[in-house]
């Protein structure tokens, strides 16, 4: 019986056989959990690899999460660096890829199907449970972190962490390739003639829901709180969100956020110049913030007046400058104030009559048809008017020739 047990054994047992690569056809791709130190502190963070099977060139590139926008993002910049796309890129069955299984057969998920359309690249997959299927890529991920992980990389971010870690990995470019006799960089080059081009528009990593603004002109985007501008209130806008930005826009106007952790609140003053030309004490208050974000020279100006008037004066003279901003444009300010502050006796209303001799930008375009009509302001005896039996309609017998009854 135990000769025969023994003998199923090894009929059963798996055989695992030498492949060959041929140029241009294989990538492997995989992600490694992997501690780096980001000021000083220790943190995880996630390395992708991307491995050519044939030249052994590769592409790596450090992220916060595994997820499926680091995977997106992660293709984008391999492709972009290597200049083309492989034939076939195999996989271990990454979650941000597969949705689910059905026999055999994979189930991608919408995003990750997008970026691998069939005139790209056929997506392969390792079987569930047997990760040496993807045994290069393993085996290379596993050296780079002896090689180059070790000691911990240190910066000031995992961005620059990211560049030094893929320009270091790089110089291996010069190696010896096997077979030897050809280095990993003319292999690549060989190899990189076989591939596929990149399509001409690259595929959108980000992630682009639509936000609502709430009446404090904030957004919420993954447990993070973000200041717009205080004319976005009530508006639906759109954001695209990326690994280590979002960018937030609204009719052709967009703004640029680094990615805050859960629970952060990121305000911008600046975007609420309209109120603060209404509000002098609320801007009196919040003033250590907003003239750092104006810059020069409002902060000069800032010092020079409180020292004579105090803080109170200081925030209705910035006020003004303020509602001039808002009226005429931030550059003609600056430029008027910086003019002024400049001369031998600076005078602030220079600055007001410099701009009074600019014309007012046209805010909202009339309709030619309503541009010949004249609506007056309502008062309280027109009620009484209208009660005694007066016209109907809006306008009263001493109206305009060019108001009509609409």
């Amino acid at each position: 019986m135990r000769q025969y047990v023994r003998q199923k054994k090894l009929q059963a047992a798996e055989v695992f056989v030498p492949l060959s690569y041929r140029p241009g056809e294989l990538a492997a791709v995989d992600f490694f959990d992997v501690v780096v130190e980001e000021r000083g502190q220790p943190r995880h963070a996630w390395k992708f690899l991307r491995h050519l099977m044939d030249s052994g060139y590769d592409f790596v590139w450090l992220y916060d999460h595994c997820d499926q926008r680091a995977l997106l993002d992660a293709h984008v910049q391999a492709c972009a660096y290597f200049g083309g796309v492989p034939h076939r890129i195999a996989y271990d069955n990454l979650t941000p890829a597969v949705r689910t299984m059905v026999g055999a057969e994979r189930v991608l998920t919408e995003r990750f199907a997008a970026l691998a359309t069939p005139d790209l690249f056929e997506p392969c997959f390792a079987r569930p449970g047997e990760g040496h299927d993807t045994g290069g890529v393993e085996s290379r991920g596993k050296a780079i972190r002896l090689q180059h992980l070790t000691p911990l990389p240190s910066g000031d971010s995992l961005k620059a962490m990211a560049a030094a870690t893929l320009a270091e990995v790089g110089q291996r470019r010069h190696a010896q390739a096997k077979p030897a006799g050809q280095t990993v960089w003319t292999r690549f080059q060989e190899e990189q003639q076989l591939w596929r081009s990149l399509p001409a528009v690259a595929f959108e990593a980000r992630r682009i829901p639509s936000l609502l603004v709430n009446n404090r002109a904030l957004v919420q985007m993954e447990g993070a709180k973000y200041a717009v501008p205080s004319t976005w209130v009530g508006r639906t806008i759109t954001a695209a969100l990326g690994v280590e930005e979002m960018c937030l826009g609204w009719q052709g106007e967009t703004h640029v956020y680094a990615k805050q952790p859960r629970g952060a609140k990121v305000l911008t003053y600046r975007h609420d110049l309209p109120a603060w030309a209404r509000k002098p004490q609320a801007l009196r208050q919040v003033a250590p913030e907003l003239l750092p974000e104006l810059g020069e020279p409002y902060q000069t100006l800032w010092s020079m007046w409180t020292k004579p008037h105090g803080e109170r004066e200081a925030a209705r003279v910035v006020a003004q400058l303020v509602a001039a901003m808002v009226a005429h444009g931030e550059g003609h300010v600056t430029a008027a104030l910086t003019q002024m502050m400049q001369s031998a006796c600076p005078v602030l209303q220079a600055v007001h009559e410099r701009l009074e001799a600019l014309p007012l930008p046209t805010r909202i375009a009339v309709p030619e048809c309503l541009a010949g009509y004249e609506v007056e302001a309502g008062k309280a005896s027109d009620d009484d008017f209208l009660r005694a039996g007066g016209l109907r309609g809006c306008v009263r017998p001493h109206a305009t020739p060019s108001c009509t009854s609409m």
